[in-house]
């Protein structure tokens, strides 16, 4: 399958590097430092268990790659209306954009720009980062790509999709009820991104704490039941389900936007908890703790040093 990974950071960066290892015509769209070393050298992708390097062609010009069957948008939702107009030579008439970013409504930004026939929504659950220039690492057990039509259809595309990543070792599943799916990391990554990025801490630090404990879970309530309220057909005890899993894995548990708050980069606010306090209010459900966080951390979406003073983005 030809492949371009629109935005070869940590996530893009992984998932690019599995599917050209496991045989893929794979083109990175990166840029600075990051650019420069992966044409050098290649992409290392560095996991617990192994760690290997991938040459296949990078750019900063998404012209010069054409287009392709799949092109996977992994960027920053906040760099949304920069990126996905950058897109439109990659997409031609049989091209499918699986966004997998976070958030629950990203991918309709990209379907008003490329096509609501070409876009499909999706999610990513990982844990990665970039070590630096050219290399990114995926820790723990938890990788799996969920992806689906939003009609509900099981189709041939979503299929092929779904076959090109197992082929290359990536756990993915076509959903009929997508939303659903979304919903389900989108409960947990905006519980997880709000909490720890308020507090200044991991959930490994905050969990113990039973005065934290109890945020924690009150905001797993708040937006469950603004998914419910928004007929999302979520499975009965998702809460539990979600704690379960935060307590199994708290070790490798580490949310981007509190690592870019702690570097003083722009945040992802708007599509996690400030799209909480939007689904709560077009469904009239009070979001009161995430009204809180949304509240607390405004000030740092644009970038800023964690004493709340703007500093300039690179």
């Amino acid at each position: 399958m030809r492949i371009a990974v629109m935005g070869a950071g940590s996530t893009g960066g992984f998932f690019g590097g599995m599917l050209a290892r496991g045989g893929n015509d794979v083109s990175l769209i990166a840029r600075g430092a990051h650019l420069e070393t992966i044409r050098a050298n290649g992409l290392k992708v560095v996991r617990d268990d192994e760690e290997f390097a991938v040459r296949c062609q990078a750019t900063d010009d998404p012209a010069e790659v054409g287009h392709v069957d799949l092109a996977l948008l992994c960027v920053k939702t906040y760099q949304n209306e920069v990126a996905i107009p950058l897109m439109q030579p990659l997409v031609g008439p049989d091209t499918t954009v699986l966004c997998l970013q976070n958030g629950v409504d990203s991918y309709l930004r990209a379907a008003d720009v490329l096509g609501e026939s070409n876009v499909l929504p999706g999610a990513a659950f990982i844990e990665a980062g970039v070590l630096g220039p050219g290399s990114v690492r995926q820790t723990g057990s938890l990788v799996r790509i969920i992806l689906g039509e939003t009609n509900g259809v099981e189709t041939p595309r979503c299929l092929a999709i779904r076959d090109a990543f197992l082929g290359s070792g990536v756990p993915a599943e076509v959903l009929l009820d997508i939303r659903a799916g979304q919903w389900e990391k989108f409960l947990f990554i905006s519980t997880m991104a709000g909490v720890t990025s308020m507090a200044r801490a991991t959930l490994a630090e905050l969990m113990p704490q039973t005065h934290w404990r109890k945020v924690v879970l009150a905001c797993l309530a708040e937006i469950d039941a603004v998914a419910r309220a928004s007929g999302v057909n979520l499975p009965a005890n998702i809460v539990g389900d979600i704690v379960s899993s935060i307590e199994e894995h708290l070790a490798d548990l580490q949310a981007s936007m509190h690592t870019d708050l702690m570097a003083g980069r722009p945040l992802e606010l708007d599509a996690l908890n400030g799209a909480v306090v939007r689904a709560g209010r077009e469904a009239g459900v009070a979001t009161p703790v995430n009204d809180v966080i949304y509240a607390m951390l405004k000030g740092y979406q644009e970038g800023s040093r964690v004493d709340g003073r703007n500093t300039e983005q690179s």
